[in-house]
């Protein structure tokens, strides 16, 4: 197999002219799309991949260095697309991937047609002008929590970042994804995660993209979305129903459908990009 795909750990399916890759969040792996992916297999190539140190990847490729930026992921996206020939691909990221795929979009914006954003935040903390959500004294007592007890770390925050306590076997899904990764490259990936400011990438993209915000999530409220709306070109914001951060493992359907309507929908009137899903 090819260096790069067994890297990160690609999987190819579906028969569409059109590509559509997804990129899992912190924590996770290709796994937490599966429930959506396969909904697309009929009509597009669908993409899936593991970054490096996540799911199937080659650990050893992994490189404290260079996966200290958000950077370094989105070359793993780029690295992808070059070694399968895509452009004017449409690139599903959830969480952290929502960022990176801003990034990797701004260095190779033909790669790429459409970004949809599930749950993104271009930056977790607040100053005079932005409320990001999270106090950084907390966040840091966190960082001092997983430094020395990963695996309880894990149990606590899985369920609250899931949300939707009336359903428990989804946090233990997710805390068992968190588990299964190594843990200091989990802990690397957590810092580059929560403590990037990417807010000055957005008005830099130009590629077209779709924001899906789920009504109540401790890691991107709403607000957040609004902020993503309010500062990229040709965005598109959807409210959704679906309650927690990953509303691709808690409410697949609707993410599903959310998708679906955006990509219908080639050309969207300027004057009403903010949509709801009822």
């Amino acid at each position: 197999m090819n260096q790069v795909l067994q890297r990160n750990n690609v999987t190819i399916r579906g028969n569409g002219s059109q590509t559509l890759i997804f990129a899992h969040g912190f924590g996770c792996s290709q796994e937490t799309w599966k429930n959506v992916a396969q909904d697309f297999e009929k009509d597009y190539r669908v993409v899936l991949f593991d970054y490096v140190g996540a799911g199937g990847s080659d650990l050893k490729a992994y490189d404290s260095k260079k996966y200290s930026t958000l950077e370094g992921y989105a070359q793993d996206i780029l690295d992808i697309c070059e070694e399968l020939d895509i452009r004017d691909a449409i690139l599903v990221g959830h969480s952290v991937s929502c960022m990176i795929a801003v990034i990797a979009s701004i260095k190779k914006p033909s790669y790429f047609r459409d970004l949809v954003f599930v749950g993104p935040s271009p930056y977790f903390f607040s100053d005079e002008y932005y409320d990001g959500g999270l106090n950084r004294e907390d966040v840091d007592g966190l960082f001092t929590m997983m430094d020395s007890n990963y695996l309880g770390w894990s149990s606590m925050m899985a369920p609250l970042i899931m949300g939707n306590a009336d359903r428990p076997d989804l946090g233990e899904g997710l805390a068992a994804s968190f588990c299964s990764t190594d843990p200091q490259i989990a802990r690397e990936f957590a810092r580059v995660t929560f403590y990037s400011d990417n807010r000055d990438y957005l008005p830099r993209l130009k590629v077209k993209s779709l924001t899906l915000q789920c009504r109540e999530d401790m890691l991107a409220p709403p607000r957040i979305g609004h902020y993503i709306f309010e500062h990229s070109c040709n965005n598109t914001l959807v409210q959704m129903n679906a309650t927690g951060h990953c509303p691709h493992l808690s409410a697949p359907n609707e993410t599903i459908s959310a998708i679906r309507d955006y990509l219908s929908k080639p050309e969207i009137n300027e004057q009403n990009r903010e949509l709801a899903v009822a």
